[in-house]
């Protein structure tokens, strides 16, 4: 009986993070929908809505944080090691995206947006290959990679400012739309000055966006560039013995198995 409960176990654990086979992939592409959907209905409710459409809102929010909650519930039911689990960066995120059901008087449901870290590994699926860029599927993924970390630092940076400065500054913190414009330019060391916190909270959080974008921005360009420069300097050579299709233009061998081009 315990044997069989070992592998129900297994086998649940297995799928949750399974990304190969489709029952796999169908439960990875749910939780990354629910992901965009509880992002979405973040933003939404930032604006002036009707008092039906924000009710609306608030129970389909209720529904995925449940789920989101069972799902952790299952994730932690599943793990060999409990307190592994517990201390894990991507257990922590996962916590993190439920805390509202315990801690009501928080919201910091924009940092589900985090989860997508989890189910990046979603992207090697995805096919890449297009002549217009000469990206192919190796690069489109990490352009993808790129584009959604940055995508997801800006989305908590911009929930967080607006959370921390909505109520102290609503004149200019009015919409989750200034929280952004607010972070990009914040990020991309432009500094208009037309927006600025007034809250403590808020300057403080405004130098590690600053800090962030110094740091990550060009580290991620660099990636990007040498990933292009690197296309320009290859050749549509393809190994009759291994079959690696891309080959530096001067070369003779294949870098991978050896055999003459």
């Amino acid at each position: 009986m315990e044997a069989n409960n070992l592998k129900f176990k297994e086998k649940i654990s297995h799928y949750l993070d399974d990304f190969n086979s489709p029952i796999g992939i169908a439960i990875n592409l749910t939780i990354l929908g629910l992901i965009v959907l509880s992002s979405g209905i973040f933003v939404l409710e930032t604006y002036p809505l009707s008092n039906s459409s924000l009710k609306f809102l608030e129970k389909l929010d209720d529904v995925i944080l449940g789920l989101f909650t069972i799902e952790y519930l299952i994730r932690f039911w599943c793990a060999k090691s409990k307190l592994k689990f517990v201390f894990s960066l991507f257990s922590f995120i996962d916590l993190l995206s439920i805390l509202p059901l315990f801690i009501g008087f928080i919201n910091i449901r924009f940092i589900r947006i985090l989860r997508w870290f989890r189910i990046l590994r979603l992207l090697r699926l995805i096919n890449f290959e297009t002549s217009l860029f000469k990206v192919k599927s190796e690069d489109g993924v990490v352009l993808v990679r790129i584009f959604l970390i940055l995508f997801s630092l800006i989305f908590t940076y911009s929930g967080a400012i607006y959370q921390v400065e909505h109520y102290s500054n609503p004149k200019v913190f009015k919409t989750f739309f200034d929280a952004l414009y607010f972070s990009v330019v914040t990020m991309t060391t432009v500094g208009f000055g037309d927006v600025i916190p007034l809250s403590e909270a808020g300057r403080i959080l405004t130098v590690i966006m600053i800090f962030s974008g110094i740091l990550l921005i060009p580290w991620q360009l660099s990636i990007l560039t040498q990933k292009f420069l690197q296309n320009t300097q290859q050749g549509n050579q393809i190994c009759s013995h291994c079959g690696l299709k891309f080959h530096d233009r001067d070369a003779n061998f294949c870098k991978i198995c050896g055999t003459k081009l």
